[in-house]
């Protein structure tokens, strides 16, 4: 399509396709990644095409969902774009934003700003952009959190959206969509978000409603609501306020290390404690899948404190 020739580094693109995946380097891509590189990529066939320990590769830093801004840094003649993502803070790695690699074919420019309104947001796991309302899909796979621009009024029951890289509008199901939320939304509302992703496989860097990780469940839950948080677990801890164990609240955040060395998870508080009884619902390594549990005796260890947004 060429969107690729007009990003500059040094100067902000937009990702055009449903999820962009942030790699670590374009020598780390794995031959089961193939997929998730396409313009658009097929998210939900790289995740399935991968086995137990695929899943948890350290090639994968983390994905950019439609319309997320990055500035881009660096171009390579082989297609490859490195980019900082300006919506996903890590403060250790890059004070702008979350650092790394992406074929520049899922880029375009940024659109030239129209008047002033209220985003809408994806509110349910998946749904598709057409060229006509109830027409044939244009973005298939466009996930819960990702944040559309409103192109008009709705048209029986349809939705009129901005896309990136798109000169017409897009259709989406207007019981898809809701209005960004303009104020700060309530712990319950967010874990009650968070719980209608239950199941959910784990993918270590996922941010999608395909798999996703332990730190990625908390951030997308309150991108949802208006709320950017940092995008690791740690840089979560050091943005939210610590509490006295007992005191913690559904909602809530637990943290976990272990002796000596920096937070690896996070969970959301489920449940108020009951005693020495913690639950929360968490993306889990070890069973590889979203779960609501009783804390379990590692985790017990490891726990290192809970915190509120």
């Amino acid at each position: 399509m060429g969107v690729g020739m007009e990003l500059q580094p040094g100067r902000e693109a937009v990702v055009r396709v449903p999820v962009a995946t942030l790699w670590a380097s374009p020598e780390a891509v794995r031959p089961v990644d193939r997929p998730a590189l396409g313009d658009p990529p097929d998210v939900a066939a790289w995740i399935a095409g991968m086995d137990r320990d695929q899943q948890v590769g350290d090639c994968v830093l983390t994905q950019l969902l439609l319309g997320e801004r990055v500035l881009v840094t660096e171009l390579r003649p082989d297609g490859w774009a490195h980019v900082v993502a300006l919506a996903q803070p890590a403060a250790k790695l890059d004070v702008r934003g979350y650092p790394g690699w992406l074929p520049a074919a899922q880029l375009a420019a940024p659109a030239e700003p129209g008047p002033p309104a209220t985003p809408l947001v994806v509110d349910t796991v998946h749904t598709a952009l057409r060229t006509a309302p109830d027409g044939p899909p244009a973005l298939a796979g466009v996930v819960l959190g990702t944040r559309l621009t409103p192109a008009g009024r709705p048209v029986d029951g349809w939705r009129p959206v901005l896309a990136p890289g798109r000169s017409a509008p897009l259709w989406a199901p207007e019981g898809d969509l809701v209005p960004l939320p303009g104020e700060r939304p309530e712990a319950k509302e967010v874990l009650a978000l968070a719980e209608r992703l239950r199941d959910l496989i784990y993918i270590w860097g996922g941010l999608s409603t395909d798999g996703i990780d332990c730190s990625g469940l908390v951030h997308l839950a309150w991108r949802r609501h208006g709320l950017a948080l940092p995008r690791d677990a740690d840089d979560q801890a050091e943005a939210t306020t610590p509490l006295a164990l007992g005191e913690e609240r559904p909602g809530d955040l637990y943290f976990f290390a272990r002796p000596g060395r920096r937070i690896h998870h996070v969970g959301i508080v489920s449940t108020e404690p009951q005693g020495e009884v913690r639950r929360m619902l968490h993306a889990c390594y070890v069973k590889r899948l979203v779960v609501e549990e009783r804390l379990p005796p590692d985790r017990e260890a490891t726990l290192v404190g809970a915190h509120r947004i």
